[in-house]
């Protein structure tokens, strides 16, 4: 049943959270948690996911670690045995871990970079939806939430291979949201855009690029990683309960 009273409520919901060990993903986690659900902190590195954990945990919240990285097929399929063990159920995915290994002209994108990206991006994306799908479907009901990028509808300079895995993101939220919603499983995507996070550095380091982007940004200025997570949360959420396969921009109006 949704929740119509408060329907930003998540208590006793389970939520995975990839990427989580810093920027959005780390603030996606800490906001769940503030909404009452059980979070699995995830990404390659267990310490690193530990930090976050326990920073939730100190602030009142509930939360455990798992490393995971979403680019190796063996440990999609560990993470999820693990999570099936701990839990018996997952109510939201947050696919939210990324790889964007290269910065440059399109032309010279070399094979590795290709494949990490797609690796992760795509393939790590599509074979957690099913993974989390499939758990999903035994409860007749869940959310998952992808990161894309506004990259998605506009490339990036020096961003190819990412941009076009990031379209890809898009295509894949509607389409498992399509043959999902009949189980109970809603899809949806959050398109950032100008982040201010380690993942984004070459942006932010690069002043001419930077100043490129902004001047496009009708609010004047980046965003903090906090200003991604109150979307994720809506649609995670029973507030979200109608919304499927939608992709929602949160760029500051960038791409007006």
């Amino acid at each position: 049943m949704n929740n119509l009273q408060n329907p930003f409520d998540l208590s006793g919901r389970v939520a995975l959270v990839t990427g989580a060990s810093r920027g959005i993903g780390e603030s996606i986690a800490h906001l769940l948690a503030q909404h009452g659900a059980r979070v699995i902190v995830s990404s390659r590195k267990i310490d690193d996911c530990q930090k976050v954990a326990d920073a939730i945990n100190q602030n009142g919240g509930d939360a455990t670690a798992l490393a995971c990285h979403v680019g190796d097929m063996e440990a999609i399929t560990a993470a999820f045995d693990q999570i099936e063990t701990q839990y018996g159920r997952l109510d939201i995915l947050v696919n939210n871990a990324a790889a964007n290994p290269y910065f440059g002209h399109i032309l010279d994108t070399d094979l590795g970079a290709f494949q990490k990206t797609v690796d992760v991006n795509i393939r790590g994306y599509f074979f957690m939806s099913a993974a989390a799908g499939k758990l999903m479907k035994k409860q007749g009901k869940g959310a998952i939430v992808n990161t894309a990028s506004v990259n998605a509808l506009q490339p990036g300079v020096g961003q190819g291979i990412y941009s076009i895995s990031k379209a890809a993101v898009v295509s894949m939220t509607k389409a498992f949201a399509k043959e999902c919603g009949p189980l109970g499983i809603r899809v949806n995507a959050l398109l950032p855009g100008l982040t201010e996070t380690k993942f984004a550095g070459a942006l932010f380091d690069n002043q001419d690029i930077y100043k490129s982007f902004v001047d496009k940004v009708s609010l004047g200025r980046h965003a903090k990683p906090e200003e991604m997570a109150g979307a994720v949360l809506y649609l995670a959420s029973d507030a979200a309960s109608y919304t499927n396969g939608e992709c929602i921009v949160v760029d500051g109006g960038l791409t007006l």
